[in-house]
């Protein structure tokens, strides 16, 4: 059995103690075991030395869906709550995949991300959209894809395309035209199970990370954001994936598994010291939201959206002193919808 290693040696600014805890609460749970037999519908399969390669290069297969089934999706539609209202609201990732092979346990994604929101006020602005490329590398820990377990390792860089001062002259934020810049780094584990049943299919993932921004070593941010915008972060989610048994639609006395419905759930908490707010005032440093999507049958990779949630902190950049709570409509596609389970 082999253990996650805890995260260490983090700056001096923030809580020890904390960090040692988080790490912990990350990899616990997360033992491994190198199965040897595995049963058609469980995951596992016969782990001889004449199929040992193909066997591995089955399970590499699958772990590279799996991947794929949890990569972030696209979105557009519209949010209300947010201070300033808006007509149209769009969160446009891609998932270019640069690595993806059954002869390796590794895969990488590269993740273009635009936040777009057109605002309801005269001339329809969108003002200083959120632009956050990154790329996430992925690694399998065990071998059983009824129960994955992996580690993700991902970039980010995230800042609105203005080179405008961050501050105005009396001290406040220029959320008109000021530079918004920051880099960060995600270590996230993820463990999961896939359950078969006669008309459905069900995949559950459960993710816990840990972001640290490059701030924290006086790289890569607009220097006006230190300790007003939080550079250590916990992030988590759990997502639910229902897949329904539908006949085929050129070979009618067979079945196919398409996505049927999601609930996802994701979090974020702020860790280190972000505007003299105290470590519980979650009123601030708390993200929270849940959506839930619906796919009609004849839709291959796009969903009905429903969702909502609070919002300590803003993510759309300048816009980050705004605590609210919002409910967002809409659309929402990717590869993370376009499975069809045989």
């Amino acid at each position: 059995m082999h253990k996650i290693d805890t995260f260490k040696g983090l700056c001096n600014s923030i809580n020890l103690k904390r960090l040692f805890f988080i790490a912990g609460f990350i990899v616990s749970s997360s033992n491994i075991t190198i199965a040897q037999t595995y049963q058609p519908q469980t995951g596992v399969i016969t782990d001889t030395t004449a199929n040992k390669t193909k066997v591995t290069r089955t399970i590499n297969q699958n772990f590279d869906n799996i991947y794929l089934q949890n990569a972030r999706v696209a979105s557009f539609g519209n949010e209300y709550g947010n201070p300033v209202p808006t007509s149209l609201v769009a969160d446009l990732t891609g998932n270019f995949v640069l690595f993806s092979t059954p002869k390796s346990r590794f895969a990488f994604i590269f993740n273009p991300r635009v936040k777009l929101r057109l605002l309801n006020t005269p001339g329809a602005p969108v003002k200083s959209p959120s632009y956050m490329p990154g790329g996430t590398l992925y690694y399998r820990l065990n071998r059983n894809y009824y129960q994955p377990s992996f580690i993700s390792v991902a970039y980010s860089h995230h800042s609105n395309g203005i080179r405008g001062p961050t501050l105005n002259p009396n001290g406040t934020f220029n959320t008109d035209s000021g530079k918004f810049t920051t880099n960060f780094y995600t270590l996230a584990y993820t463990h999961g199970k896939r359950v078969d049943h006669k008309n459905t299919i069900s995949n559950r993932y459960e993710s816990l990370g840990l972001e640290l921004h490059a701030a924290l070593i006086g790289l890569g941010y607009a220097r006006a954001l230190k300790d007003k915008y939080g550079f250590v972060r916990v992030n988590g989610s759990w997502m639910y994936n229902l897949s329904k048994a539908q006949p085929d639609a050129i070979k009618p006395d067979t079945r196919t598994f398409n996505n049927w419905m999601r609930l996802q759930i994701d979090f974020m908490y702020i860790m280190d010291t972000y505007n003299n707010y105290s470590f519980t005032d979650y009123k601030k440093r708390l993200n929270i939201g849940a959506t839930y999507y619906y796919q009609f049958p004849f839709m291959q990779n796009v969903a009905l959206m429903f969702g909502g949630g609070y919002r300590g902190q803003d993510d759309y950049n300048m816009s980050f002193q705004n605590s609210y709570t919002y409910i967002t409509v809409g659309v929402a596609a990717g590869v993370s919808f376009g499975f069809h389970h045989q």
